[in-house]
């Protein structure tokens, strides 16, 4: 597997232009502040990186996530509503089971959305 880089041909930053680049309004700083409120809570945040580490398309059945937490499965499931409630992830049920993904380009764009642009010169 080689290494390589590859070259950006669009970014979509029609939500929110980046925090470095145009104040937020009313309206996309009070959006971005629910996102932020959800991923606030240790357990929110370890359970997005699992179902986001299943890459673009993957999800992952929520029998796959209650046994790595010490919470009950009503917790998790509380913590997985509030993640979509935010618009993070989304989710379908299948039988007994609820399977969980990633919603496409939201960390995408809240990467772009923390990212100043780097100048000439400047040291990260």
């Amino acid at each position: 597997m080689s290494k390589q880089e590859l070259e950006v041909i669009a970014q979509d930053t029609a939500c929110c232009p980046g925090l470095a680049a145009t104040p937020l309004d009313e309206d996309q700083a009070a959006d971005l502040a629910k996102v932020f409120k959800a991923l606030g809570d240790p357990v929110r945040l370890r359970l997005l990186s699992m179902i986001a580490s299943r890459g673009e398309g993957g999800e992952v059945c929520v029998c796959e996530l209650t046994p790595a937490f010490d919470l009950s499965q009503p917790t998790i499931s509380h913590h997985l509503k509030l993640l979509r409630q935010a618009g993070l992830i989304d989710c379908q049920r299948r039988g007994t089971w609820v399977y969980y993904w990633a919603l496409p380009g939201v960390l995408n764009r809240l990467a772009a959305f923390l990212t100043t642009p780097r100048t000439a010169g400047a040291d990260a």
